[in-house]
Order: C-alpha cells, then sequence, then structure tokens
C-alpha cells in the first residue's frame, strides 16, 4: 500500500525542512516531492516559504538554491562565529605557504591537474599535493581525458568545514581567502617552508597567493 502524500502547508513545510536539514548534498525538488510524496509545484511553493521565513536577522541559517538543489546555508555575518567554533573543535591545521597556495589553486581551478597547477604557480607541486591529500584537504576526482591521462584534484568537506564555508560557491576572492586561510589556521599554522620548496611558491621567493589563480 503506498504511502499517503504529507498534508498541505505547515505539515509539508515541516516535512521539507526534515528531508532540506538531512541531505548532505542540495536536494532537488524532485528529490523532495518523491520523499513526501507531493506535487512538484506544491513543493516549489512550500520551499519559497520556508526560504521567507529564514530570511530575517532573527536566524542565523537559511535555505537557498544552489546547483541545482536546496540545502541550508549559514549566514555571512555569522560567519566569523561559525569558524571560531569549527576552529575551537579542530586541531591545528599546519601548512607552509607553498602548500596554502597550492591549495588556493585548487579551489579556484578545480577540478584541476598537477601540471596545470605547477604551471600556474611556475614550482613543482607534487610534494605539496602528496601532504593536502594527507591533511584532508582535497581529493583526487577521476582522470582528464588528455594526454596521459592525469589525476584530477578538488577540495574536500573538509577543506569547506577548515574554512567555515557551506560550499565552494561560497568562496571568497582571492584577497578575502587569503586572509580567511590566516584566520582558519592561525598565523602560527602557517609555517615558511615544506618539503624542501621554497617559501612563496616561486624562485623568486615572492608570495603572491594570488596570481593566475582567481575565477576565469
Amino acid at each position: 500500500m503506498a504511502a499517503a502524500p504529507v498534508g498541505p502547508g505547515p505539515e509539508l513545510r515541516a516535512a521539507i525542512e526534515a528531508v532540506v536539514y538531512a541531505a548532505e548534498e542540495p536536494v532537488t525538488v524532485a528529490q523532495i516531492a518523491s520523499a513526501v510524496h507531493g506535487e512538484r509545484d506544491a513543493v516549489r511553493r512550500a520551499l519559497r516559504e520556508l526560504a521567507d521565513s529564514y530570511a530575517g536577522d532573527e536566524r542565523g541559517i537559511g535555505i537557498r538554491e544552489v546547483a541545482g538543489g536546496y540545502k541550508f546555508y549559514t549566514k555571512p555575518q555569522h560567519h566569523d562565529a561559525v569558524r571560531r567554533f569549527i576552529k575551537s573543535l579542530q586541531p591545528p591545521l599546519r601548512l607552509s605557504m607553498p602548500a596554502l597556495e597550492t591549495l588556493s589553486v585548487i579551489a579556484y581551478k578545480q577540478p584541476v591537474t598537477l601540471p596545470e597547477i605547477q604551471e600556474i604557480r611556475g614550482v613543482q607541486a607534487a610534494g605539496v599535493i602528496k601532504t593536502l591529500l594527507e591533511r584532508g584537504m582535497i581529493t583526487t576526482a577521476g582522470r582528464k581525458e588528455a594526454l596521459g591521462r592525469p589525476i584530477l584534484y578538488r577540495t574536500t568537506k573538509e577543506f569547506l568545514m577548515r574554512f567555515g564555508l557551506g560550499g565552494v560557491e561560497d568562496l571568497p576572492s582571492l584577497k578575502e581567502f587569503e586572509a580567511l586561510a590566516r584566520a582558519a589556521l592561525g598565523e602560527d599554522g602557517i609555517v615558511e617552508e615544506e618539503l624542501g620548496e621554497p617559501a612563496g611558491g616561486g624562485e623568486s621567493g615572492e608570495t603572491g597567493i594570488g596570481d593566475g589563480v582567481g575565477p576565469e
């Protein structure tokens, strides 16, 4: 016997709220409608009503459409508090400047290959890629359909948690990301050298975290 559809109004909104809250990835209207046995138009209306109910300054979270689905997110005015809380739960993460610069390349260009990273940074990056994989900041994302089928890399949920981001779509400008990184890692979490690579990521010693990295 098929389950009865969720009733309209507050009952439907409550059921949708629970589904969106439980979903780790953005959940689509079709997925929600299937879960609550409701009509898609009714689900869309209920989602708009839910979003409106969370819009006020008295709420610290909201619901928004992202990547074709819906998910909860923390509001920008509370990001500092969220970052401080997340940082308090985790041991310090120590990264060299080359590792931080490589992480920024991956964050803004993902998915991206090692040769592409090295072309942007102008130095070898295999060592810091290994470090970032070990620290859980990045993971593999298949292989690129190109000569040699090089491995693609992308950031992880651990990266998002460490930097207090709801998703990669929340990445700020590169200048803001550098400040965000220093806040998330702490000044004592950024070390000058790692695995023999020159600090600053280039032979000249310049730090230039944003050189050639920003969104296209």
